[in-house]
């Protein structure tokens, strides 16, 4: 098992960093600024064109849609931008998703950014030439953005087959109906297609009666209710809404790989997810454990540095311990994943999604108490990297949930 990135994911992750210190880093306290004006001003959602111009750079420089999977780039990686025109593998991904961890806005820069990120891919490995060529092309080409809508108010979501929402084939359409909340990017003013998750089938085995329909955003009977704050962030200009789905009506062939699939989609699509996710929680935590050690030398109190009062460099040292461990608990997983698919990795991605918040969540909370008052405002990205932590010890399923995954499957190896 050797975590050694190819010469290829080396070269791009060192190009990645570069670019990011160059062109990302240095812009970001102003895009802040920017971002906190046009809050005030009421448009928070139409991205600020300095994303634009700097998206424009990466696609120039072959830093564009580097998630692609490796058996499923093909043609894509050559024509929209992908340096090389190959796809990567899970191991060699994770470098470059930590890089992009450190800032909220580098994902969106290189196309990399969830919930497009899964999106695109469930298209690529699951969607039929028409719907690849209608919406996945101009995802990849950065023209559009798009939603998942699989979350419901009214039920318990961690338990996927509780669902109410339904997806009904009536001739050669689908009706859609029901609500979804926490659809991560229908804020986004260029949010054109959702991928909606419901029953068709409730007689079926509960695993085979979920249907995932595209559904176009401006189709009659869809409406956004309502954008939902994170602990009092709307993580603009994507942000996480309420959708409501009345008697919306599409074609059948806007279903995905057919009726029944969509929960086998589903575990497809959120192995990949869950790597690129903790990753860029790895590097989350990178940043919060650089701006503590910056910070706890430059300041002083009670005529000593900071870092040397109250046990800071213990906690300093155990930051790093708690990162590097995480680092290659991330490794392992997407080792497995790579070597077997999903079903070769399913302990190992529930385990990652347990220990990778919580440790982020710890080592900001560190590094955010050493900043004192200045690291609760925007002026550090810390408060909002906080809340990122802890929401995704809820997002892609709860701590719980996925304790129990690998409780079954450690205890499966004795019964």
């Amino acid at each position: 098992m050797d975590f050694a990135p190819s010469p290829r994911a080396a070269d791009l992750t060192a190009r990645v960093a570069g670019f990011m210190a160059s062109e990302i880093t240095p812009i970001e306290p102003a895009y802040r600024r920017d971002l906190a004006e046009a809050r005030r001003t009421g448009d928070p959602w139409t991205p600020l064109p300095v994303l634009a111009a700097l998206k424009q750079k990466a696609r120039d420089e072959g830093l564009w849609n580097l998630f692609l999977p490796q058996e499923h780039a093909g043609e894509y990686a050559e024509r929209f931008g992908t340096d090389g025109g190959e796809g990567l593998t899970n191991v060699d991904y994770a470098p470059l998703a930590e890089q992009m961890g450190r800032s909220a806005i580098a994902p969106l820069v290189f196309n990399c950014n969830a919930p497009d990120t899964g999106n695109m891919e469930v298209l690529l490995r699951y969607g039929s030439d028409e719907q690849r060529r209608e919406w996945l092309e101009p995802l990849l080409d950065g023209r559009i953005r798009s939603a998942f809508t699989m979350t419901e108010p009214e039920v318990a979501s961690s338990d996927a087959t509780n669902m109410e929402a339904t997806c009904v084939v009536d001739g050669d359409q689908i009706v859609v109906n029901g609500r979804k909340w926490w659809s991560t990017g229908v804020g986004n003013t260029e949010c054109r297609i959702l991928v909606f998750m419901g029953v068709t089938d409730p007689d079926a085995d509960r695993h085979r009666r979920h249907s995932m329909v595209l559904v176009p955003m401006d189709t009659p009977g869809v409406k956004v209710e309502r954008l939902l704050d994170t602990m009092g962030l709307y993580d603009e200009p994507l942000g996480h809404g309420e959708v409501s789905f009345t008697d919306v009506r599409v074609p059948i062939s806007n279903v995905i790989s057919g009726p029944g699939e969509g929960f086998a989609i589903a575990q497809g699509r959120l192995g990949p997810g869950r790597i690129h996710h903790c990753m860029r929680l790895v590097g989350l935590a990178e940043l919060a454990l650089e701006l503590a050690c910056r910070r706890g030398l430059e300041r002083t109190a009670f005529g000593k540095p900071l870092v040397d009062l109250g046990g800071n460099r213990e906690r300093i040292a155990e930051a790093r311990i708690a990162i590097d461990q995480a680092r290659l608990l991330v490794l392992h997983a997407a080792w497995k994943l790579d070597h077997g698919g999903p079903t070769n990795a399913l302990s190992e991605v529930s385990a990652i999604k347990v220990a990778v918040p919580a440790m982020a969540q710890r080592v900001i909370d560190m590094s955010l108490q050493l900043h004192g008052g200045g690291g609760m405002s925007d002026d550090f990205p810390l408060a909002a990297a906080l809340v990122n932590a802890r929401s995704l010890r809820l997002a892609d399923g709860p701590d719980e949930v996925h304790r129990g995954t690998v409780a079954r499957l450690e205890l499966a190896r004795y019964s």
